[in-house]
């Protein structure tokens, strides 16, 4: 039996092949969940020192709910796809608050948590409370779609539940926790997605895409990401010894971080017609703001988005009003400590412009 098979040869492989990673072997579940959050979309390698800042900083759940929220993005920063920042310091507090601490212990209060989805869920579950759920996460998916020959698109609900249903059905339940960290180290270091050690496998003589030379199709996907390009001009103003800033508020990308005052175009508009738009606006044109300097473009791709970032440095001759849109004064060697989108932490700290640090 293929099912058998793959069972065993993988749990006899992992045996060889060991990952250190400073979660591994974690049984206390507000760690497992603080690794997994940190783990969703990003590698292993650049989530791994940020595990261990956040490890740190807040060793409990309660140190975690009892943390500044700025203070948390801060902390964040550079991992991208904030939402789940924020949902971690939300969780954290409701599990502190509302459950003294404590983590649910099965798979559906966990999914019932705050930025917990079903890959997470049946990772505390398993790894902490050695329930008999199956994680199901990219590399399971690739492995198993290649291993079995499964055609079906993963991106479809049909293609879904035909690996999810196979993969419990290949759960050892003896040892839950340990059989999903082999699938997914396997399909890390074994099974990659580019470049898989296929001459090294000991799978080989039963997958069907090795047998029919298919391991490059695997996983089939049919949905293709069309990305929108978006043009933020930013309007660093200067004044004495800061700038201004302010809070992303609306339901978009970078929510809570903080930024210079945008103007958002739809193509990438020139000096001239930034000038032109700011002797229009009613905050800036009664202070008489002069460009100094441009710099950019500043390029960030995100999975949905292209973001092409222009920098304006804009001397005022009097101070905003600290009410209008929610400005915030920031001196400039205090910038450091604000949260800020990676766009404009590569405009802060690129040595090869006049910066305000």
């Amino acid at each position: 039996m293929p099912q058998h098979f793959f069972t065993e040869n993988l749990m006899i492989w992992t045996s060889t092949h060991l990952r250190p990673m400073p979660w591994k072997g974690e049984k206390d579940p507000y760690l497992i969940w603080l690794s997994e959050i940190i783990l969703q979309q990003t590698q292993v390698q650049q989530g791994k020192p940020y595990f261990l800042k956040f490890k740190s900083a807040y060793p409990t759940v309660h140190d975690l709910a009892n943390a500044d929220e700025d203070e948390v993005m801060k902390r964040w920063q550079g991992l991208g796809y904030y939402s789940r920042a924020r949902n971690l310091h939300a969780t954290a507090k409701y599990v502190s608050r509302e459950l003294d601490g404590q983590f649910p212990e099965t798979y559906e209060g966990l999914l019932s948590l705050k930025g917990v989805g079903a890959y997470t869920a049946a990772a505390i579950a398993s790894f902490a409370f050695g329930k008999p759920v199956a994680v199901v996460d990219g590399n399971v998916y690739r492995v198993l779609t290649r291993f079995f020959g499964i055609s079906e698109p993963i991106d479809t609900t049909i293609g879904k539940k035909q690996v999810r249903q196979l993969a419990d059905k290949l759960l050892d339940r003896s040892d839950p926790g340990a059989y999903n960290q082999a699938i997914m180290d396997f399909g890390a270091d074994q099974c990659r997605p580019k470049k898989p050690q296929c001459s090294a496998c000991p799978m080989t003589s039963e997958c069907v895409a090795f047998k029919e030379n298919t391991v490059a199709e695997f996983p089939v996907k049919v949905k293709k990401i069309k990305k929108k390009t978006r043009y933020f001009n930013y309007l660093v103003i200067e004044f004495e010894d800061g700038v201004y800033l302010q809070k992303r508020q609306d339901n978009d990308i970078w929510k809570d971080l903080y930024q210079f005052l945008l103007i958002e175009t739809d193509t990438l508009f020139s000096r001239q017609e930034i000038e032109e738009k700011i002797s229009l606006w009613e905050l800036l044109s009664k202070h008489k703001p002069l460009i100094k300097s441009v710099s950019g473009p500043f390029y960030q791709n995100l999975t949905h988005q292209k973001i092409v970032g222009m920098f304006y440095k804009i001397e005022i001759e009097c101070g905003l009003k600290m009410d209008e849109r929610d400005l915030i004064f920031v001196e400039r060697n205090n910038l450091k400590n604000f949260a800020v989108p990676k766009l404009i932490d590569w405009f802060l700290t690129d040595k090869s412009l006049s910066l305000l640090l």
